[in-house]
């Protein structure tokens, strides 16, 4: 079984649409305020504008682990 994490931040951007910047393998210690923090530097700077548009506002962030099952099939 393989696990993977990713740190999903969600913005608002001037469309008014939501966008989601994904961070794989991010600290086991990482902290809310680290976030949030991060977040703010990433509006505050205008480091992203996906698909022209600039981010406006931080909306929300989530740390995701997947576990995932391969299975080694032989069809035929």
């Amino acid at each position: 079984m393989e696990t993977s994490t990713n740190l999903i931040m969600t913005f608002i951007n001037q469309g008014n649409s939501k966008v989601s910047l994904s961070v794989q393998d991010p600290r086991e210690d990482i902290t809310e305020a680290e976030i949030k923090e991060a977040m703010e530097l990433v509006v505050s700077k205008n480091i992203f504008a996906p698909n022209g548009l600039d981010l406006v506002s931080a909306v929300d962030a989530k740390v995701v682990v997947t576990e995932t099952t391969p299975f080694d099939l032989v069809i035929g």
